[in-house]
């Protein structure tokens, strides 16, 4: 049984509540569709349910057990948002697959195969299972998003708005699919709707308006107490009165009309029910059978890292059907070295030494000397921005990398995790996929370039140091992928903080010491670029870059270990934004 009591959410932007005292109860095997005008409070009541939004007051029970104090297990509650919550670039049977790996442990192959199969079955859309998310229709992608939640064969259904947009046909298919999903089992299916056409189907209607609860009963009830003709006219009643005088008026009249639920033993938590079909054609031996009806054993989480192996394999998965995402990398890999080697093609320039013999006069010695000192000047600039050059593409790399990374998928994830993803896994994957290319991108630079120009120094510690600068700016713009709202805000901050690099890295114009001490701390491009250049050391190169560079150099130890530093603060944050929830 789920109970609501006196359920209450305030926020600081409302001049209301969102919801105001909300009281109900359903018994197991029953479909409630829950309506209201726009802005009722019909989503926000099943995200309090869900334990989305914490309420400001009451309490949610499920099975005797108060959810403030014990949240629903993972396998006991499907959630089914408005939006899509698959990948478009996925098949419909790769998607599901990847839910009971990332949901269900102790399934073998072909456990997983049957049930798979049978979900699939249940909602229609096996005979499609080999097609892309992104070339289903509206009604399939709900049916999809059905399938996914029906995983682990959750007691608690939640769908929100998934009839929205939908033709007629489709629409009653699908609140028809929701219907068969409670009969003849325990399951409790909420549905908010925006279409009153199809009602009938529910056991029961909740009618929300503006934050309350105006009436819970059969449908037949709700005509009846609303004096209505249709469903449609409910909504024109309850114009006609404030939300406190339904209120009131439920208030008084609940106990006549909302139904009797049966009472529950609070000890006995309600069964999961496994889809019952049969699969035409298939065999299954006797222990496949019984781990695909699915036992409580087998509903546990898999491990972290059994989760962090799925979350890999389907990232890369992603990326590689993803072409327009891959003809962007490879032209960045090849190009932006191009673009730094086209200012040394013919390698370093000889430095050649003034003749200081005894036989050359005065104004010949002058000459040479002053010729020496432009050509070094020269030189020193074309080392220092070879240098910067390809710390600063690589930021940029950087950047693209992962600005978009976790805030394109953020719905799916949080989606994911309500489902029992451990977001700590889900950071490792990110970091692996994203540490392969960083690595590829940066190890390819530091080659391509010394080849092409011969820059002087130690191949390894530029490599080093290279690598590091695009790892650490990788690694802040995950963290701000995490924190925005959109991929769109996420890239266009990302961008922001890339153009800073090179005016605020010291190796084109000096600073002010007291500004320069206050950014460079979070500037990569200074740390990479100093420490580079600090590989140089026992050529003659070196000592030409310091006299002419415009900002002091560090030792290269302290620049590894800041960059290491960035990369580590950028995770940390990045795990914060992904613990935090971003329904709103």
């Amino acid at each position: 049984m789920l109970s609501l009591h006196d359920i209450t959410l305030e926020v600081a932007s409302a001049p209301a509540p969102l919801l105001n005292r909300v009281s109900l109860q359903i018994s197991a095997g029953r479909l409630v569709g829950i309506v209201g005008p726009a802005g009722s409070g019909k989503s926000t009541l099943i995200k309090v349910i869900a334990g989305l939004h914490e309420p400001t007051e009451g309490s949610v029970h499920w099975c005797g057990r108060d959810l403030d104090e014990e949240d629903l297990a993972p396998y006991d509650i499907g959630y089914v948002p408005q939006f899509s919550i698959a990948f478009d670039h996925l098949t419909v049977w790769e998607s599901l697959i990847d839910a009971l790996r990332l949901r269900v442990k102790g399934l073998g192959e072909e456990a997983r195969y049957f049930r798979a199969k049978s979900i699939l079955n249940q909602v229609g859309i096996l005979g499609i299972s080999g097609r892309k998310v992104r070339f289903l229709s509206g009604g399939e992608k709900r049916r999809l998003g059905l399938a996914l939640e029906l995983a682990t064969f959750p007691s608690l259904l939640i769908a929100d708005e998934v009839t929205s947009g939908l033709d007629p046909k489709s629409e009653e298919e699908i609140m028809r699919l929701m219907y068969d999903l409670t009969r003849g089992s325990q399951r409790i299916v909420l549905a908010v709707t925006h279409n009153l056409r199809h009602l009938s189907l529910c056991d029961s209607v909740v009618v929300m308006f503006h934050g309350v609860m105006a009436f819970h009963g059969s449908l037949p009830d709700m005509l009846e107490y609303f004096r209505a003709e249709t469903p449609e006219d409910v909504f024109l009643r309850l114009a006609k009165r404030t939300p406190q005088e339904w209120e009131t008026q439920w208030t008084t009249k609940r106990a006549e009309i909302e139904p009797k639920e049966a009472p529950q033993d609070a000890a006995q938590p309600v069964a999961s029910q496994a889809p019952v079909l049969a699969l035409e054609g298939e065999v299954m031996d006797e222990e496949t059978v019984q781990s695909w009806q699915g036992t409580r054993k087998e509903t546990a989480l898999p491990g972290a890292f059994a989760q962090f192996a799925v979350l890999l394999a389907r990232r890369w998965r992603i990326f590689f059907r993803d072409r327009s995402q891959v003809w962007l990398h490879l032209a960045l890999l090849l190009g932006f070295p191009c673009l730094v080697a086209i200012f040394a093609l013919g390698g370093m320039p000889q430095i050649q030494n003034p003749g200081m013999t005894a036989d050359i006069n005065v104004v010949e010695q002058l000459r040479q000397a002053i010729a020496f000192t432009i050509q070094s000047a020269k030189v020193g600039q074309l080392v220092s921005g070879l240098v910067i050059m390809q710390v600063v593409l690589l930021t940029l790399m950087g950047s693209n990398n992962s600005a978009r990374e976790i805030a394109a998928e953020r719905l799916i994830f949080e989606k994911e995790k309500l489902g029992g993803l451990r977001p700590l896994s889900y950071l490792a994957s990110k970091a692996a996929f994203l540490f392969v290319l960083v690595a590829l991108q940066s190890c390819w630079m530091a080659i391509f370039v010394n080849h092409i120009c011969h820059l002087p120094g130690e191949l390894g510690g530029q490599i080093t140091l290279l690598l590091l600068a695009n790892a650490a700016m990788t690694s802040v713009c995950l963290a701000i992928s995490s924190l925005m709202k959109s991929p769109e805000q996420a890239s266009l901050v990302s961008i922001y903080l890339v153009g800073f690099q090179l005016p605020l890295s010291g190796a084109v114009l000096g600073l002010p010491d007291f500004f320069g001490w206050i950014t460079r701390p979070f500037i990569a491009a200074y740390w990479s670029w100093s420490g580079i250049l600090q590989t140089m050391r026992d050529t003659r190169y070196y000592d030409i870059v310091a006299s002419v560079s415009p900002t002091d150099l560090l030792p290269a130890e302290i620049c590894v270990w800041t960059l290491a530093c960035h990369v580590i603060i950028g995770l940390i944050v990045s795990y914060l934004g992904c613990i935090r929830s971003r329904w709103e």
